[in-house]
């Protein structure tokens, strides 16, 4: 019986962390700010900077869909205001943000 609920915990064990590494996703975007979202992406960081400056909330603009997305951890992205980065990041569709467990610059 220990032995059977012994597999059976680590069956789910490595289900929860399939689940979470599937939830995880390397997209290529840009860091913009919540005023002019998508409209800055890759046109330079010095709007991007003076708008985040004034309150606006860093977000991250997916490169290929053009969607924006809010940070909720915006400190990790404070080094690539205005930046074309690859992020890795988990999100939550029903709120439309990510969290960035990972930041470079894109290549």
């Amino acid at each position: 019986m220990k032995r059977i609920l012994a597999v059976a915990a680590a069956g789910f064990a490595m289900a929860v962390l399939a689940a979470q590494a599937a939830d995880s996703s390397r997209i290529n975007g840009w860091i913009s700010d919540a005023g002019c979202g998508a409209k800055h992406a890759g046109s330079g960081a010095e709007c991007v900077k003076a708008c985040i400056k004034s309150g606006k909330a860093p977000v991250f603009v997916d490169e290929e869909k053009k969607e924006v997305w809010k940070i909720d951890n915006p400190d990790a992205v404070k080094d690539f205001y205005g930046d074309h980065v690859t992020i890795t990041a988990t999100a939550d569709e029903s709120n439309k943000s990510v969290h960035v467990d990972a930041i470079e610059a894109a290549k």
